[in-house]
């Protein structure tokens, strides 16, 4: 039995149920029905008050006990083979999905991911096979983000690695001269690997989410007036002013602060980035059940086009293709997980040319 398929199985388990109830109608029949007749001759005796029918009695049982006999060999019949093959149908149409489930699974191990389950009349079936559809969708996304990063990763890795092999070999056939200049600008490359490294490892892991948050209650002001005082120290007097902008009684969020910080590090770095001269201005306010921190600067602005694309990976807006400004494309990306894992959501809007502000949320305590 254990080793029936599950057709023959729902099969099998119709096909009892019609021979028990079978049987259980032919027991009962056979036992009393003869008996009930029997009895209710005696009442017709008595009432008509006629020996006719008691001279004919056990002929009029015997004829009824056939006459029963063959009504319920023909019942029997044509029954059991209307209700088997109602439950082969049955059984059939139960397993025609789940023989598509298998073939579907079959192709998805196979590596066709676009494969998915038609609907199916039977609620149960179908709401398994919705679930199995998201499910593949998701696998689809996971193979596609995958096939996204090492193609990314392969492109900005290629560029720092021919720099470094470059000189590397101009050093070794003695077509460079081994200056400190030279020292410098490998000891730049190989800070950039070190650095993309480190940040796709964090992405992988909030992306994941295996990256730790430690949700507390936490007062933001010190930690943005801590910022912008430290950030504020290392600009120069001809570059853009930073200041913060936003009440002195702020509610308490639910957020991790060191996260918290690195998106805002994060935010801070890209606005100095990109504003040259202006104003970079740290905001906080507080929005239903929300607290939102928007860091808005004067700078170069993002185009239309590329609002959408910001917080890709390894996405760098015409403006800022250079990659010597020091970004890996991956801070973005970085910080709007952190974000979301903290219960929250980012932002940007933006006009070429007259600046762009980046805010995210953070529920209150």
């Amino acid at each position: 039995m254990s080793r029936l398929g599950l057709r023959t199985r729902l099969f099998l388990s119709h096909l009892i149920v019609m021979i028990v109830g079978l049987s259980t109608l032919l027991t009962v029949g056979k036992l009393y029905s003869p008996r009930l007749f029997v009895l209710h001759l005696e009442k017709l005796e008595e009432g008509s008050g006629s020996n006719l029918l008691t001279l004919f009695r056990q002929e009029l049982t015997e004829g009824f006990e056939s006459a029963w006999s063959r009504g319920a060999l023909w019942s029997v019949a044509i029954g059991g083979t209307a209700a088997g093959g109602l439950s082969y149908l049955v059984a059939k149409r139960i397993m025609h999905p789940l023989v598509q489930m298998e073939e579907v699974t079959q192709k998805l191990a196979a590596g066709h991911l676009e494969e998915r389950l038609p609907k199916s009349d039977i609620p149960e079936l179908n709401r398994l096979a919705l679930s199995f559809n998201h499910m593949a969708s998701n696998l689809e996304g996971v193979e596609q983000r995958r096939r996204e990063l090492v193609s990314d990763l392969t492109h900005e890795l290629r560029t720092p690695l021919t720099v470094v092999e470059g000189y590397l070999e101009g050093l070794a056939d003695g077509t460079i001269d081994p200056s400190v200049e030279t020292y410098q600008r490998l000891a730049r490359e190989t800070a950039r690997l070190r650095h993309l490294v480190n940040d796709l490892q964090e992405l992988s892991q909030a992306e994941a989410g295996y990256l730790p948050i430690r949700t507390q209650k936490v007062d933001v002001r010190p930690l943005l007036a801590s910022l912008v005082q430290k950030f504020s120290d290392q600009l120069l007097e001809e570059g853009p002013v930073l200041h913060l902008d936003c009440p002195a009684d702020l509610p308490p969020v639910l957020a991790d602060p060191t996260r918290v910080e690195q998106v805002l590090i994060n935010l801070l770095g890209n606005a100095l980035r990109y504003t040259e001269q202006g104003t970079i201005a740290v905001r906080a306010y507080t929005q239903y059940n929300y607290l939102w921190i928007a860091v808005t600067d004067t700078g170069q602005g993002i185009a239309a086009d590329d609002l959408p694309h910001v917080f890709e990976r390894f996405w760098r807006s015409d403006r800022s293709r250079d990659r010597n400004s020091g970004g890996t494309g991956i801070g973005l990306a970085i910080s709007r997980r952190l974000v979301e894992l903290q219960g929250g959501t980012i932002q940007v809007q933006s006009q070429y040319g007259q600046g762009s502000c980046f805010q995210f949320s953070l529920p209150l305590a």
